[in-house]
């Protein structure tokens, strides 16, 4: 029987953010400036009965302890503490703090920041290149998983940034005109939201995903906006022509449309009060023929007035 090789598998069990509860600052730093002063003290005074040498070497130890374990932190700002390779708390209170000496501390600031993405230059659904960006606010939410799950989580929320609005402007097209008028495709079946008239749809995708991949390593996004939508410089020019045939043959065909409503209604209203029982069909056809010409032309008519042959 073949012999099937395990391979061992790393499982990686998710960082639970806890308070660490430090104590106040002010009392440790009165005793540390009374060591200081007992320090200055010693070293003025002459006493050979006391072992002077010993008590100061005692109290510059146990002063410089106290100092290095001194934290200050600010409104929404937090440090993640590590003793020995073991996450010990975050401490979240702003205020004047004493933590454990010997643990490696890390700052973080919990501040709301904005994140500009862009412009990138992505294809559509359609394949159509464009440029988008976005505006994203962020901010640390648990300031251990941001510090202890990445290297660098500002890196994170620019990378992924990225990655979530290229997925997302890949799935869905530049506008529906587009998506209606592409071989093979309908924008109401295939695609149900365009980045160009999405609005709120396209803006809660966008968040949802980002918020997807953000949360897992403490990271809370806020707001997520795009600021720049527009066709790439090189089917720019192709895609104005393009939308202004479209409006144009959009413009005609209501102008048609009404012109046969208004048609209609006239020969309506002529048979209605027996004024077309003379006409045979060939004049009929020439009149409507006149009324649609007057009425879908671009120029004003010049009426020609038939006032008869010169020898009758």
């Amino acid at each position: 029987m073949p012999v099937e090789k395990s391979r061992a598998v790393m499982r990686h069990d998710p960082i639970v953010e806890r308070d660490l509860l430090a104590p106040s600052g002010w009392p440790l730093a009165i005793v540390g400036l009374i060591l200081i002063a007992a320090l200055a003290w010693l070293a003025y005074a002459r006493f050979d009965d006391i072992p002077r040498q010993w008590f100061g070497a005692s109290a510059i130890i146990i002063a410089v302890l106290l100092m290095r374990g001194f934290v200050v932190l600010q409104p929404n700002q937090s440090v993640v503490c590590i003793l020995f390779g073991s996450y010990t708390g975050t401490e979240h209170r702003p205020g004047f703090w004493w933590i454990n000496p010997f643990s490696a501390r890390r700052k973080v600031s919990r501040r709301l920041e904005t994140h500009e993405c862009g412009p990138l230059k992505v294809n559509d659904a359609l394949g159509n290149p464009i440029e988008i960006s976005a505006v994203i606010v962020w901010r640390v939410q648990h300031a251990a998983n941001a510090v202890l799950e990445v290297e660098s989580y500002a890196k994170y929320v620019q990378a992924q940034s990225e990655t979530a609005i290229r997925r997302m402007a890949s799935a869905h097209p530049y506008d529906q005109t587009e998506a209606a008028d592409a071989p093979g495709q309908s924008g109401t079946t295939h695609f149900s939201i365009a980045l160009r008239d999405g609005g709120d749809a396209i803006t809660q995708a966008l968040l949802e995903a980002l918020r997807e991949r953000m949360e897992p390593v403490g990271i809370a996004v806020i707001e997520a906006r795009i600021s720049h939508l527009a066709y790439s410089p090189e089917i720019a020019g192709l895609m104005l022509r393009k939308q202004a045939a479209g409006a144009v043959v959009s413009a005609r065909r209501m102008v048609v449309n009404g012109a046969v409503s208004i048609v209609g209604d006239a020969l309506k209203q002529l048979e209605e009060k027996n004024l077309a029982a003379g006409i045979d069909p060939e004049r009929k056809a020439a009149m409507i023929s006149n009324l649609l010409v007057v009425l879908v032309g671009e120029r004003e008519v010049t009426p020609v007035i038939n006032t008869g042959t010169l020898y009758s």
